[in-house]
């Protein structure tokens, strides 16, 4: 499985069990949807390895006690520590309306209520307090902050983004 094919769910963090058991974080606001998963892709150097899952536990919020099939001792489980923890992008539920997740947005095109289309979605730099479009016209890049305010409408069909932004924030990047 391509790393590009999946999404990141968390991180094994710690051992459980002399037995192999395994804590993973789950990076989601929705721990619950992903308690009783059947297998994961666990993170190897540059691969992503299938691992089978005889039984999970979610416990203190975000966190999931797991047993893989194939980690029966505490030096294989070793052997997995502090590796992320990916799932293929077709197990991520479906959002509605304004939501959606950054992956699904790249190549939009997007529109400014009173600016008019100024550019397509090439990334979200998510590594700042604010994530941000980055959006592409013609060789130059515009950054727009997610703000939900400036956030009108995501149309999934016409792939397009609509956005209000204050007055002269495209200009500044334009001009």
């Amino acid at each position: 499985m391509r790393k590009e094919d999946c999404f990141y769910l968390g991180k094994i963090v710690r051992k459980y069990s002399f037995k192999g058991q395994v804590v993973i974080k789950l990076d989601t606001d929705e721990p619950e949807l992903y308690e009783n998963m059947e297998s994961v892709f666990v993170e190897h150097g540059k691969d992503l390895i299938p691992f089978f899952i005889t039984e999970s536990l979610l416990q203190k919020g975000n966190q999931l006690r797991v047993r893989f099939e194939t980690i029966d001792t505490e030096q294989d489980a070793d052997a997995i520590m502090n590796s992320g923890i990916y799932l293929p992008l077709a197990f991520l539920p479906k959002l509605k309306g304004n939501q959606f997740y950054f992956h699904e947005i790249i190549n939009f095109t997007v529109e400014d209520i009173n600016y008019g289309t100024f550019g397509v979605i090439k990334g979200v730099n998510d590594t700042t307090a604010q994530p941000l479009f980055e959006i592409l016209k013609d060789d130059v890049e515009i950054l727009i902050p997610m703000v939900d305010d400036f956030i009108k409408k995501i149309d999934r069909k016409e792939k397009k983004v609509i956005l209000e932004t204050p007055p002269g924030l495209i200009d500044m990047y334009l001009s």
